[in-house]
This record gives structure tokens, C-alpha cells and sequence, in this order.
């Protein structure tokens, strides 16, 4: 009985976990708009390349955004 308890527990904090992974990202996507490269350099971010992704903006804050 107490390790059905603690595999029920292990597995709702697995799946709220999940959740909050998933609003995360799709926030996270909502939120960032595409930036030209004068505004990412001006907010002292660093351009960098994907393979087959195009350029991204990283900004200081950790944030990256897709060059337009």
C-alpha cells in the first residue's frame, strides 16, 4: 500500500511538472516577436546561427528571439 501511495504521488508531480514544461514554452513562444538585428545589437545581444533554423537573438537576459 505505501509504495502504491508513493508511485500515485511520484507520478501527479510528473505530470504537473509536464504541465507547467508546456505552458512554459507556449508562453514563452507567444511572447517573442521576431527582432532585426540593429535592435538585438542594441539590447547588447549576441546574433547567432542555427543549422536549417536561420539567426537568433540572444539577449542577456537568457531570452532568444528569431532575426527577422
Amino acid at each position: 500500500m505505501r509504495l502504491r501511495r508513493i508511485l500515485g504521488l511520484a507520478l501527479a508531480a510528473a505530470t504537473l511538472a509536464g504541465m507547467s514544461a508546456v505552458g512554459a514554452v507556449s508562453t514563452a513562444a507567444a511572447s517573442s516577436p521576431n527582432i532585426s538585428r540593429d535592435d538585438c545589437t542594441a539590447a547588447d545581444g549576441q546574433i547567432t546561427g542555427r543549422p536549417y533554423g536561420g539567426y537568433v537573438c540572444t539577449l542577456p537576459d537568457g531570452t532568444t528571439q528569431a532575426i527577422t
